[in-house]
């Protein structure tokens, strides 16, 4: 069990929380242990009794891609994008955050001073984000500028990444997007120079690019692990958009193969995938689009569509069952199921044991950016929402 009592678990961007003592943080920790061993459903009446009792001082934020044990509780459920402005615009004194650490630090960087962010589970966080770190980063900025782009070139952040990240990114005039308004942020970063720095899903920013009408050919991949990305500086200047080597774990499992088995097992079905899918894919579908965006395109659908969506399962399945009744079929595109694992961790039993130590006035898990790094991130961040979608 990892809570914030323990210093070791908060990464360095992060500001340490005074670390209780010792006898309190084993009381703690066996109380966690106690709520794990109890069955998902038994945790329904308690937490149903929690939300109640703490009223408007807390809310509770719920990502698509949470299982519906604990989604079923929130307040607000959609993508990073619109969970980032319910943060900003939220007065409650509490936010607790069923997502991932990113989207938790997102939260405590847009929030008001007197706000504290909970994250029901530390170890829910994103293999994505891990991907870039932050000296990776000055490193590959350091290489860019040695090989002669300065003043040419803009970076941009996904969502899916460190709060360090997103300051850095808002320090050197660029900042951060979502699925929802990566073609947005792209326009914004040309207007203001040739070349973008994007990082750290190579995915999102090729077809974001490729859709704008840029070619494979002007896009190259900087791989952390390589001397100068694995590139020379010829092919650094001739690129427009120099892509991080990072993924989404869930997302690049969908392949070629997977949209041409849905089609012919059910002619004339409609493939949606998210763009953090490999470009392969993406170009064999009928649509992209951010989770915001599939939902539209199902809602909007006739009666009788059939959808293969290539996005998080939990996703997929809450809006089979949830157009089911109006004649919609929709399966994943790849049926051996692709689980978000980390937005997985956060369970019924976390969400109650975060709620019920509120009761008693503890906050436990709370989330909260370095002050030098909250402020550059948040310029990142407002530049984000700033812009038109």
């Amino acid at each position: 069990m990892s809570t914030l009592l323990e210093e070791a678990v908060v990464p360095a961007h992060m500001e340490p929380l005074p670390v209780a003592s010792s006898q309190y943080a084993e009381a703690d920790a066996c109380s966690l242990d106690n709520y794990l061993m109890l069955p998902d459903h038994t945790m329904d009446g308690r937490i149903a009794a929690a939300r109640a009792e703490l009223g408007t001082s807390t809310i509770l934020l719920g990502h698509h891609y949470q299982r519906d044990e604990v989604i079923r509780f929130a307040d607000f459920t959609g993508d990073s994008y619109k969970l980032s402005k319910i943060a900003a615009e939220t007065e409650s004194q509490y936010v607790v955050f069923c997502g991932v650490h990113f989207m938790a630090e997102s939260a405590d960087i847009l929030g008001r001073s007197h706000q504290q962010v909970i994250l029901p589970d530390l170890n829910a966080g994103c293999s994505m984000a891990d991907m870039a770190e932050i000296g990776q980063v000055e490193d590959c900025w350091d290489s860019l500028m040695a090989a002669g782009l300065n003043g040419t070139i803009t970076p941009l952040t996904y969502m899916n990444s460190a709060a360090s990240i997103k300051a850095f990114c808002g320090e050197r005039g660029g900042l951060v997007c979502t699925s929802s308004n990566a073609r947005a942020a792209f326009d914004w970063a040309f207007a203001r120079g040739e070349k973008i720095l994007f990082l750290p899903d190579q995915h999102l920013g090729r077809n974001t690019a490729f859709a704008m009408g840029i070619p494979l050919s002007e896009m190259v991949v900087w791989d952390p692990y390589q001397i100068n990305g694995g590139l020379t500086p010829a092919r650094l200047l001739a690129a427009k958009v120099i892509l991080w080597k990072g993924h989404c774990s869930v997302h690049q499992r969908f392949l070629p193969g997977h949209v041409d088995a849905v089609r012919a097992k059910y002619p004339g079905i409609q493939v949606v995938v998210h763009p953090e899918c490999r470009w392969e894919v993406c170009q064999k579908a009928d649509a992209m689009g951010s989770t915001e965006r599939i939902i539209q395109l199902v809602e909007h659908a006739p009666e009788g569509s059939i959808f293969a969506i290539g996005t998080e399962i939990h996703l997929v399945n809450r809006l089979a069952r949830q157009f089911a009744p109006r004649g919609k079929k929709i399966i994943t595109l790849d049926d051996t199921g692709c689980l978000c694992t980390t937005m997985y961790r956060i369970s019924p039993q976390h969400l109650a044991w975060a709620l019920e130590n509120l009761i008693e006035g503890r906050v436990v898990n709370r989330i909260k950016v370095r002050d030098d790094v909250k402020y550059w991130a948040r310029v990142a961040l407002d530049r984000m929402l700033e812009i038109k979608v």
